[in-house]
């Protein structure tokens, strides 16, 4: 019996190498039928194959194949990546318009219960205006008075054969300073009762569409 162990060393040893051996001829296998081949086209628009995909054409876009040539998968090209990115953005303007319309709409319905409610609204709005300009109208018209009567002393005053104090012409040129500037505020109060209306009709017709039953 004892000399028998000396023999089944070199058996075992054999095994464990044999086993080894299988093993790495098993991961070498499985290395092998996991290799990818990538397919990219070049800038003349041949069709090139290789285990590796180049620096260069990993902008343009690649495909990725196993050993039966079938797609496993695709690298996007930097355009491709540009009109994804583009086409994001776009969905995400489109989802914020949306929500900012959303509650726009709420408020809309929350605020007002009629139409008429509306119009009310829009007529205090308007009346600022329509007092603003009210207001300038009534100054322009002293305004305008002082400019004609120091316009006709400085006439009056040279048609005598002299000159005009100096701050006669610095009252003119107030006065009609302070008339452009009162012009301006009327204009400006007209536009935005321009701006007023437009709005109120618009929160109107949205309103309409928002209420009206099928």
């Amino acid at each position: 019996m004892q000399t028998d162990k000396p023999n089944c060393k070199p058996w075992r040893i054999t095994v464990r190498r044999t086993a080894s051996s299988a093993l790495l001829l098993l991961l070498a296998g499985t290395a092998v039928a996991h290799a990818a081949m990538y397919r990219w086209v070049d800038g003349n628009g041949r069709v090139h194959y290789s285990d590796t995909l180049p620096p260069n054409y990993q902008q343009s876009g690649a495909s990725e194949m196993d050993k039966q040539g079938n797609v496993i998968k695709r690298t996007k090209s930097e355009a491709e990546r540009r009109a994804d990115a583009a086409r994001q953005a776009e969905a995400q303007r489109l989802r914020e318009e949306q929500n900012k319309q959303a509650q726009l709409d709420r408020a809309l319905t929350q605020t007002y219960t009629s139409e008429a409610e509306i119009d009310l609204a829009r007529d205090r709005a308007l009346e600022f205006h329509k007092l603003a300009i009210k207001s300038a109208e009534t100054r322009m018209g002293a305004v305008k008075s002082n400019v004609a009567e120091l316009r006709d002393r400085i006439a009056r005053i040279q048609q005598n054969g002299r000159t005009p104090a100096p701050n006669v012409f610095e009252q003119l040129q107030q006065a009609e300073r302070e008339n452009d500037e009162l012009q301006r505020t009327i204009q400006k109060n007209q536009d935005a009762m321009v701006v007023v209306r437009a709005r109120y009709e618009a929160d109107k017709q949205r309103f309409r569409e928002l209420t009206v039953k099928p």
